[in-house]
């Protein structure tokens, strides 16, 4: 995208990240933004902002970690993280209840959404209770990958299918993806896009 914050890239008038916040705000009791860099730029969601607690950056499985720990620490009554990627507009809006479903009709530790056939690791139900496991796989060992991590546990996959051929996944890292988001967000009811609450503001 040219070099552009993807997060803050706009799409029918909203930030990309405001289209992925309004889906999530009704699935669960808090939210916040993994990213690093200069903080303010986000400081119109009026949400944390969680750099990552590795050194160079180390991707998905860092921002994963920060999740963990600001929800140990803030919302020490909540068991679960649910993390997505900013540049995923379209995120199912029952994607909680179908992740912890997954969860427990298999008897997992952890969930992972697929669709179309691929798995989606960043997509996921995290327990709380991994926090010590990833700091150890991601500082001590240099895991970088968040399928791998996830396979050292029992995972169960909660797949969702396509909405008139629609990847509920479909990530936007090109022009092209972008045009391709707005066409689809502009075709009706069933792929609309809602802007963040007032509260949000």
């Amino acid at each position: 995208m040219g070099g552009a914050d993807k997060a803050l890239i706009d799409l029918a008038g909203q930030p990309l990240i405001a289209h992925v916040i309004a889906r999530l705000r009704p699935q669960v009791t808090a939210l916040a933004i993994s990213a690093n860099g200069d903080a303010a730029r986000f400081s119109s969601l009026a949400l944390p902002v969680l750099p990552d607690p590795a050194p160079d950056f180390p991707g998905p499985l860092a921002g994963i970690l920060a999740g963990l720990t600001w929800a140990r620490a803030d919302h020490p009554q909540c068991r679960w993280l649910l993390t997505v990627p900013c540049d995923a507009p379209f995120i199912p809006v029952d994607l909680a209840e179908r992740l912890q479903k997954a969860v427990q009709a298999e008897g997992a530790d952890l969930a992972i959404a697929t669709s179309m056939g691929q798995d989606h690791p960043v997509v996921g139900l995290w327990p709380l209770f991994l926090a010590e496991a990833l700091s150890r796989a991601l500082l001590d060992e240099g895991l970088c990958k968040v399928g791998a991590f996830a396979q050292r546990y029992r995972k169960a996959l909660a797949d969702f299918p396509a909405a008139e051929g629609i990847d509920p996944f479909i990530n936007v890292n090109t022009p092209e993806d972008l045009k391709a988001a707005l066409a689809t967000s502009l075709e009706g009811p069933a792929h609309s896009v809602q802007a963040p609450s007032p509260t949000l503001r």
